[in-house]
């Protein structure tokens, strides 16, 4: 049998539990649930850090944020850094991405040989080749600006910041970035042949804003929505210290089942994108020697604690993802795994699929080895650190911020026992764990310089002396309100 090939869709912001194959009932992803009935679905994984970029340098190194020091969106890695696509390219695989890869420099040479970027915030905004065709086109994303370019938001109009972002997209569907990725993802795969091939497309949604188009902004109901796992009537009192992308006036429930409509809608739109990427495989003869990997950067609260995005603790649905795999030869399909398993574990199992060794300070492990776990998942973020285990829950920042959670008998996250004398001893024993894990479980700590860009037609440079023009571009298109969102206005003001 030749080389496997590995597709890796990589999506954004998407929470565990909004899949039908992790047992939602109200989300309609019939394609991800094929995917999963093929392969394995893994019920505890986490991501390394709850930020786009820090979290996809993990995923291409295999190093926790720690090791590889990109601790921020707008960060690089350093020059010579192994990653997965770099060691399958030097292994004869041909090597492709597409989509959001939220990179710095945004056409980052970490080992594809094509790129094709759509990015959301920054300089890849700028830089990339879908905004360059709608501008070509005389096409512009509206919400996407509004909420993604500080410059514009702050200018945005009341009926925004009240829906939350939850808007259906001014861009036709064939338009929107959902379906942008999806095509290019089709034209690369419908150019393999045999095995040895690596696609990454990663999709900018369900990042917010939750901004599906028609008709997936309409397939599902506000009023319908069964509220998800976690939701409070109101806001946990800690949980006010924390960043919020909205002010919390806006975030009432009407607010939040508006977002969780519009959210699932985007990922239905995904979904087809998969359904399509997979018939493709089907037709071409490609799909049972291919490894298929769902999976995303980290997740979304999406009412958890009444709270909506990503800036704030590590609960659960924040530190979870997705995680479904379908095996070559389609070995293990239809299990449900409950292996604990962090994003640097992919990297490693990715590279043992292809046959090769995990390398240079990776500490993760292969989790298709029958048998393999992990005791312990480590993650971080800007103000601390995160160690879990199956039943307990550490989250350290001071001893003033700091929260412990028995998970079996409090699921939600909502009694903190850090100060409870009766798990004094366990807060103690989970302290030392990450200590260890932050002295010991990260040994190579690395100096952090501009990354080297690929040399492509496509790849857009800051000295090219576009980024004025494309400023220019966004500054026109987020100063007036497109036509379609005056019945917004008077419905939400």
């Amino acid at each position: 049998m030749s080389r496997p090939n590995i597709l890796l869709i990589h999506a954004d912001q998407h929470r565990y539990d909004c899949l039908g194959c992790y047992g939602n009932t109200q989300i309609q992803t019939p394609a991800i649930d094929a995917l999963a009935s093929d392969g394995v679905v893994y019920r505890n994984s986490f991501c390394p850090y709850p930020i786009c970029t820090p979290s996809r340098y993990s995923l291409l190194t295999g190093l926790y944020v720690n090791q590889h020091l990109g601790k921020y969106n707008g960060c690089t890695l350093p020059d010579g850094l192994p990653t997965f696509p770099k060691m399958l390219r030097e292994h004869g695989y041909s090597t492709a991405c597409v989509g959001k890869m939220h990179f710095a420099p945004t056409y980052l040479d970490v080992g594809f040989d094509h790129m094709m970027i759509c990015e959301q915030v920054g300089p890849g905004r700028l830089d990339d080749d879908f905004h360059r065709e709608l501008k070509r086109d005389g096409l512009f994303d509206w919400v996407d600006t509004i909420d993604q370019m500080d410059e514009h938001r702050k200018n945005a109009p009341e009926f925004y910041f009240k829906s939350l972002g939850a808007l259906e997209s001014d861009l036709p569907e064939e338009r929107h970035s959902t379906r942008w990725i999806g095509d290019r993802a089709c034209e690369v795969i419908e150019n393999w042949n045999g095995g040895g091939n690596l696609l990454m497309a990663g999709f900018v949604k369900p990042h917010h804003p939750f901004d599906p188009p028609y008709p997936y902004s309409e397939m599902y109901k506000p009023e319908d929505m069964e509220l998800l796992p976690g939701y409070t009537e109101v806001a946990v009192g800690r949980d006010t210290r924390g960043f919020s992308f909205f002010a919390r006036e806006y975030h009432t429930e009407e607010a939040i089942r508006r977002c969780q409509a519009m959210y699932y809608g985007t990922i239905s739109h995904i979904d087809a994108q998969v359904n399509r990427i997979i018939n493709i495989l089907k037709r071409k003869g490609l799909y049972d020697n291919c490894m298929v990997i769902y999976t995303s950067d980290h997740g979304d609260y999406m009412g958890y604690h009444h709270m909506i995005g990503k800036i704030n603790y590590l609960y659960e649905p924040l530190a979870k993802v997705p995680l479904v795999v379908k095996y070559p030869g389609n070995a293990c399909a239809g299990i449900v795994s409950e292996q604990m398993i962090n994003n640097v574990d992919v990297t490693v199992t990715i590279l043992g699929k292809a046959g090769l060794g995990k390398t240079h300070g990776m500490t993760g492990y292969d989790f298709s080895v029958p048998g393999s776990d992990a005791e312990y998942i480590f993650a971080e973020d800007d103000t601390g650190y995160m160690v879990r285990s199956r039943k307990y829950k550490l989250l350290y920042h001071n001893d003033k911020e700091s929260l412990f959670f028995d998970l079996e008998s409090d699921p939600f996250e909502l009694t903190n026992l850090y100060d409870a004398p009766s798990h004094r001893m366990l807060v103690d024993e989970y302290r030392n764990i990450l200590a260890d894990w932050i002295l010991f479980g990260c040994p190579r700590p690395l100096n952090l310089n501009e990354g080297a860009a690929v040399r492509a037609p496509n790849a857009r440079a800051a000295e090219n002396g576009h980024r004025e023009e494309m400023l220019g571009f966004f500054a026109r298109g987020a100063a007036e309100i497109p036509e379609k969102y005056h019945s917004d206005v008077k419905k939400l003001l």
